[in-house]
């Protein structure tokens, strides 16, 4: 009886330092990754009104050049008509937060008084679902209505996002219908999405048959980390 609680005592060590080598095989190959920080308001940078600071790419998904070119233009409609714009971007979000909340909060933040607020817009992207929200202060609302203010972040941005995370051309082309309007040209409107008619194909396509050959490598080698060690402890349990 001794004997027998001893072996089972030493099975159930051998199975816990079994799974602790499955579950490094796990975050090796990916299965499980660590959560991503969600960022909070207050790792946001404080701005101001009238504080020269346009971009906040917390995401780092914006090139230098679109940088520069986005600064140039929302540095000159500041200058000329009083309109301060910022756009943000951010990589993921607290949970139950929304991109629209979490603009809406930190509109506030930035600027905590209506007379602070009323030349102000402010435009956002969460990089991990690609939800965007845009804030505006009322005198804002008085020449870019809410209505053009909602098509600008749900039409104008979105559309270059759907089609493969162009953040560069989102932000480009939001700037560009924003100044339009705001220096008091005619709204561009959206963009025009031309509808393209897909012919259903027989084939594989290529990242398909890429992920299905990952899981199966994936598979067999957590097969081969199980089976091979339990093997080698029976088979040392029977001989001793």
């Amino acid at each position: 009886m001794t004997q027998l609680l001893n072996q089972l005592d030493k099975g159930h060590k051998y199975l816990h330092r079994l799974f602790l080598h499955l579950l490094l095989i796990l975050l090796a190959s990916g299965l499980v990754t660590a959560p991503v920080n969600a960022v909070s308001l207050y790792q946001m940078p404080n701005v101001t009104a009238g504080e020269p600071t346009w971009i906040i790419d917390k995401s780092e998904v914006l090139s230098r050049i679109s940088e520069g070119t986005l600064n140039s233009k929302l540095e000159n409609l500041a200058q000329e008509t009083g309109s301060e714009v910022r756009m943000v971007t951010i990589r993921r979000l607290d949970y139950g937060e929304t991109a629209e909340s979490f603009a809406q909060a930190l509109f506030t933040k930035w600027y905590p008084t209506p007379e602070a607020q009323a030349n102000q817009i402010l435009v956002l992207v969460d990089t991990l679902t690609n939800n965007t929200a845009i804030v505006t202060g009322e005198a804002v609302k008085q020449i870019m209505s809410d209505e053009i203010a909602k098509s600008v972040a749900s039409e104008t941005m979105t559309a270059p996002l759907r089609g493969g995370d162009k953040y560069n051309q989102a932000f480009l082309d939001a700037s560009d219908r924003i100044v339009a309007v705001m220096s008091g040209e005619p709204d561009p409107g959206p963009p025009i999405i031309e509808e393209v008619v897909q012919i259903e194909s027989t084939f594989t396509r290529a990242e398909d048959t890429d992920t299905k050959n990952a899981t199966i490598w994936v598979v067999a080698l957590l097969i081969i980390a199980t089976v091979v060690p339990m093997a080698t402890y029976f088979f040392y349990q029977g001989f001793s």
